[in-house]
């Protein structure tokens, strides 16, 4: 009930007139099933735009940090999150990974749609980062095919370390259906999951029309700043990911 009083009288009507929205290939969401959306990372609004222009309901994981903070602001940014649909996981090692796939697949088991973020984490700086494989395993596993969507323009309303929106046209652009089918058999195998993700990528770089940067997100954020460094850690390898 929450997620609707959200979407179409709490936040909804705020966040049209703040970004203007508008969805192109609103037709390419299945009415009913199981699908990934696998969209780009621009800002935290990503995903609360993307559920307000698709009629059905979404599905995201999000970092467990969300669910877990102390006091009045704690609680109710937790009370929040779940209300909204956000599946806490926790990313800390190989096992907190393997608790995020399961619980992304019982959501898709039950016929819903998974809202995912393959670059696994915001872009720093508005370009698109090397996908990690966590989402080709899920889609293998089961068996649902793969929706790229492009968000346009969120980080120009909703800027990294911004408290305030700032008014934005925002753009959810969605691509048609990625039939990932004739890799059946073959889940685990990584080399054939690092070409779906690099398949996924390439077509959310032609939807949302960003640059393309062959290296993690996560990697850039986390290196120590260096003068005179480039700001992708060794520069762009090309227009399209390459396979790992």
């Amino acid at each position: 009930m929450w997620y609707y009083l959200f979407k179409y009288v709490f936040l909804g009507p705020l966040l049209r007139v703040l970004g203007r929205p508008r969805i192109e290939g609103l037709e390419n969401i299945p009415d009913d099933g199981p699908a990934i959306l696998a969209s780009n990372h621009l800002a935290v609004m990503d995903s609360f735009f993307l559920p307000l222009m698709v009629h059905r309901r979404i599905y995201f994981l999000a970092k467990s940090e969300y669910f877990t903070g102390s006091g009045l602001k704690g609680g109710f940014q937790r009370w929040f999150f779940t209300a909204v649909g956000q599946i806490p996981i926790d990313r800390s090692g190989a096992e907190a990974a393997a608790g995020a796939l399961g619980a992304a697949r019982r959501q898709l088991d039950k016929g819903e749609l998974m809202g995912m973020y393959p670059e696994g984490t915001r872009s720093p700086d508005g370009r698109l980062y090397k996908g990690k494989t966590g989402l080709a395993r899920i889609a293998l596993d089961a068996g649902v095919p793969v929706i790229p969507v492009a968000m346009i323009n969120t980080h120009k309303l909703n800027p990294p370390g911004s408290i305030l929106p700032r008014p934005a046209k925002i753009v959810v652009r969605v691509g048609k259906p990625l039939d990932f089918s004739r890799y059946d058999g073959l889940q685990g195998n990584r080399f054939i999951e690092r070409a779906i993700t690099d398949e996924i990528m390439y077509n959310l770089m032609e939807l949302s029309g960003q640059q393309y940067v062959d290296i993690y997100a996560a990697s850039l954020k986390n290196a120590p700043a260096q003068s005179g460094s480039s700001p992708d850690g060794g520069g762009d390898r090309g227009s399209t990911p390459a396979a790992a």
